[in-house]
């Protein structure tokens, strides 16, 4: 199965482009952002909306309280 890796800035399209390709593709995004990690965390960080990740599946969002570590070792 091939892997697809998105990467480019905060709000440059990236959720979009792999919510139209989950719309005719059996995918799942793995989030490797290191602020949505973080509940709470929703206002400036371009968190898809829950409604959004009902409907196509996320990974490694809203994993943590902001009050703990996380680094690249725990991802």
């Amino acid at each position: 199965m091939p892997v697809l890796v998105l990467a480019g800035p905060t709000g440059a399209g990236k959720t979009d482009w792999a919510i139209r390709l989950a719309e005719s593709a059996p995918v799942e995004i793995v989030s490797v952002d290191s602020a949505l990690v973080y509940r709470g965390l929703d206002i400036g960080t371009a968190k898809p909306a829950r409604e959004l990740r009902e409907r196509v599946p996320h990974h490694l969002i809203d994993i943590c309280e902001p009050t703990e570590s996380y680094s690249a070792g725990r991802f």
